[in-house]
């Protein structure tokens, strides 16, 4: 990242500490940590059982569903839907599950048209090149009104001024205009609820309703986001957006159950009255069931990032994907293989522990990358310079 994107970055991050300081300290928000803490425990140690359940619940809802073992399956299952809909253009919503199955890569070299309706993300994806996102929530926090101006201007062959709302409205134009033809909207999910079959949603911008308007929604959400019930899911999506955004609640929350459907003509089932007349669910493993449990009880908060000093040094280069900082460093070795672990910063950790500190579920990242580096090591995955030091130590009772 440039040292410019840096300090907008690290500007972006300090609005989000001021704004959820206010809000973290407060006996709801310190009650609600120690719920979701005990939901995510209990959802992780009994993944199985639930898996089993929301299978019965999706049947009863009329959700169509598949739990996969890896990306590539996810996106056989993706690539079948889309000729079985004649797609050429996918309305897509925010989500690392999707980042994380490299979707928009894929679907590029098939010439489908992904397009982000995210604010954030559809300016990344208008700047083309090095554009990998810094925050889960905020994905373009590090270019400031200039930088966008200069890459809406010259993606969209339009003559803004560096004014946001301008912008906003000449993407919204955009983006809504080549969404008229699209018949598949696509997304992830924050929380699944097992009980009844439910899947959370929640966005700031309406766009999540876009997506789930189409034809076809397709769901991608891995095995670790599934919770007992609707009011835990409930609970883990608020806490996301205390120590995402600093607010209590996002603007939008949305609870899909099953396709489009009406009764009010003689109580006769109709389906597709304004909605999705299908729902698919892919549910992804790609190493999940491999990994520390700690690491599964992540809610995609991003606070981690905000607090830690490797990453506000060196950006989204400390990181996996769309999984940043030390956690996605983590999960890299399940997702991926050691090699991938290495190369995503297993060693620029400082292991300050200050990302554990300022996680509202408490994950040990310190502690687990920590371990991470003694498997790496015995695998030969390590600074060579390490390497160096231990092997004049051994031989020459010196480190030099």
């Amino acid at each position: 990242m440039k040292n410019s994107e840096l300090e907008t970055m690290r500007k972006s991050f300090n609005t989000v500490k001021n704004r959820s300081n206010t809000l973290k300290d407060s006996p709801s928000t310190k009650r609600l940590i120690s719920r979701v803490y005990e939901i995510k425990k209990y959802s992780i140690e009994n993944n199985e059982e639930l898996l089993n359940q929301v299978f019965e619940s999706f049947k009863r809802n009329g959700i169509d569903f598949k739990i996969v073992e890896t990306a590539d399956d996810a996106l056989k299952i993706i690539d079948d839907l889309l000729v079985e809909y004649e797609c050429n253009t996918i309305a897509k919503s925010k989500s690392n599950t999707l980042g994380e199955i490299n979707l928009k890569d894929h679907l590029s070299n098939k010439n489908i048209d992904v397009v982000e309706t995210d604010l954030g993300d559809r300016i990344l994806q208008l700047k083309k090149t090095d554009n990998k996102p810094v925050h889960p929530t905020g994905p373009a926090s590090h270019l400031n009104v200039n930088n966008i101006t200069e890459i809406v201007n010259e993606s969209l062959n339009v003559s803004l001024n560096p004014v946001p709302k301008e912008i906003m409205e000449t993407v919204r134009h955009d983006v809504l205009k080549r969404l008229e033809n699209a018949n598949v909207g696509i997304s992830g999910a924050n929380a699944i609820a097992s009980e009844e079959g439910s899947l959370v949603m929640v966005h700031n911008e309406g766009n999540i309703s876009i997506v789930s308007l189409k034809d076809l929604h397709i769901i991608v959400a891995g095995i670790d986001k599934i919770v007992p019930t609707l009011e835990d899911a409930i609970s883990i999506v608020k806490l996301e957006t205390i120590f995402a955004t600093g607010n209590y609640v996002t603007s939008y929350m949305n609870v899909i159950s099953g396709p489009s459907k009406t009764a009010d003509i003689e109580k006769k089932l109709l389906k597709k009255m304004y909605g999705a007349e299908k729902v698919v669910v892919i549910l992804l493993d790609n190493g999940r069931s491999d990994a520390v449990p700690e690491c599964l009880y992540c809610i995609g908060c991003g606070n981690c990032v905000v607090h830690c000093p490797v990453y506000n040094a060196v950006g989204n280069e400390f990181g996996f994907n769309n999984y940043l900082g030390g956690r996605g460093v983590a999960m890299s070795k399940f997702i991926e293989d050691d090699e991938t672990c290495y190369d995503s910063g297993l060693y620029m950790c400082t292991l300050c522990g200050l990302c554990t500190l300022n996680c509202p579920v408490s994950i040990p990242t310190n502690e687990i990358i920590e371990n991470m580096r003694k498997l790496s090591t015995d695998v030969g995955f390590y600074p060579k310079a390490h390497g160096t030091i231990k092997y004049n130590v051994s031989h020459k009772d010196s480190p030099y």
